[in-house]
């Protein structure tokens, strides 16, 4: 959109009433004081272990073990840059075929669905992890070894997590084990960077494959940790335009490059103003910025992007409301001060909106995660954090993001590395509460 007086001031307004009405400080965060888990679902998952296939498929999981680090080697070393997620799609359907559904689909944002139906069929659990890495085409993704650690590009992030979905769908195919409602395992496009969620979107829109009762994505490493708020984002890329000409014969037209310098100083003071004042966390960065031709050239564009964040809607809104107004700030004052040629522009672009949201510890889906955590020897962490599970919580559907097991590091690096250090428990956790969520059918 282009930003102009009226825009400006909209946004101003935003943050006065955002800042103002005490609203930013509404939300409290569950960290600070833990949740117990009920004694209720602490004997739900107890009952749901020991009932025979179940302990089965448990022990499976166990033996599987080289199977699954195959399937994470072999997924890990096909390519998978943002928007080109189809060769590694390719290979997870075939995979997740012979690990045996009922039937599964490509959809049109690229998902991969595979369908395991359910008994009654009166709910739908999906099961996700994201295909996509955040490495560019030609990255150098061969899985290197050091010793028992594996060293690559995306093997944390989250193809680890492919793995364990091929496995959890396999243990249940073998054993036997029956759910009362239907399981989606989904394999989705786009959750990193300018992907914006959007396979994940896709799954909770019209083009999606219908009512979604609840939601469990796998993603980051561990076996302790569970998402069940979202820290929402909004992202834009900002484009000051002007004649640009000769930086000596064109001298004293607009520049977009101090146009722009303007604003990131402007939203630099006002927005650490902003997150100074107390309440729930916002941050917000100028990521990456560009324009110019030559060294003697004044620039015909100047461009950036930024991100802002919180799990506060109000926080987030009030900051973006910031943001507008210094660049418009900055548009005056440039224009202003030009003694030639035509008015400066700017527009901006939503690049990336990730609506923040959440669901409460205490519901049933979050407390099955909390007590399978205790159940195989852990203690259960609450936390916030942007992941597919974004979506669903934004919609008002359970949800949450749950560790993939084992121990992995430097995500979104070259240097990322993954170990199988008991990572069978991650798997196990997540057969557990999957169950539980999608109900264990009586023989």
């Amino acid at each position: 959109m282009v930003i102009n007086k009226k825009n400006a001031a909209k946004a101003l307004f935003v943050l006065l009433l955002a800042a103002g009405a005490g609203t930013v400080t509404a939300q409290v965060s569950d960290q600070s004081a833990p949740v117990p888990v009920d004694k209720k679902y602490t004997a739900e998952i107890k009952k749901i272990a020991a009932a025979p296939l179940v302990k089965k498929a448990m022990q499976q999981i166990v033996d599987l073990e080289k199977e699954t680090m195959s399937n994470h080697v072999l997924l890990t070393e096909i390519p998978s840059p943002p928007y080109k997620e189809a060769k590694r799609a390719a290979k997870f359907l075939e995979m997740i075929t012979a690990a045996g559904v009922d039937s599964v689909w490509t959809d049109t944002a690229g998902n991969v669905l595979a369908l395991r139906k359910g008994r009654t069929r009166k709910k739908r659990v999906v099961l996700e992890a994201h295909m996509d890495t955040v490495f560019p085409e030609g990255t150098d993704v061969t899985v290197k070894y050091r010793g028992d650690t594996l060293c690559a590009p995306g093997v944390g992030d989250d193809t680890r997590s492919l793995a364990v979905v091929l496995t959890i769908a396999k243990v249940m195919k073998q054993t036997g084990i029956q759910t009362d409602a239907d399981v989606l395992f989904v394999g989705a496009t786009g959750e990193e960077g300018q992907g914006d969620l959007r396979g994940v979107k896709n799954l909770f829109s019209p083009a999606g494959p219908g009512k979604i009762d609840s939601f469990i994505a796998i993603d980051g490493s561990g076996t302790e940790g569970i998402v069940h708020r979202a820290l929402g984002s909004h992202r834009y890329r900002v484009t000051f335009k002007g004649p640009g000409g000769h930086s000596s014969g064109a001298f004293g037209i607009g520049n977009p490059h101090n146009a722009l310098g303007r604003a990131m100083h402007y939203w630099d003071e006002t927005g650490n103003a902003y997150a100074a004042i107390p309440g729930v966390r916002v941050t917000f960065s100028v990521g990456v910025i560009g324009g110019g031709t030559s060294v003697n050239s004044i620039p015909f564009e100047s461009w950036m992007e930024v991100d802002m964040r919180s799990e506060n809607p109000e926080r987030l809104n009030a900051m973006d409301a910031l943001f507008q107004a210094a660049v418009q700030k900055a548009l005056v004052e440039e224009n202003a001060m030009k003694k030639a040629g035509k008015d400066l522009t700017v527009a901006i672009k939503l690049i990336g909106d990730r609506p923040a949201g959440g669901n409460p510890a205490t519901i049933p889906l979050v407390q099955h995660m909390m007590a399978s955590i205790v159940y195989l020897g852990g203690t259960p962490k609450l936390g916030v954090a942007s992941t597919d599970s974004n979506i669903p919580f934004s919609k008002g559907v359970p949800a949450m993001t749950i560790g993939q097991g084992g121990k992995a590091g430097n995500a979104h690096s070259l240097n990322e590395w993954f170990l199988n250090d008991k990572g069978y428990i991650g798997i196990q956790q997540s057969l557990l509460v999957l169950l539980s969520e999608a109900g264990l059918a009586a023989k």
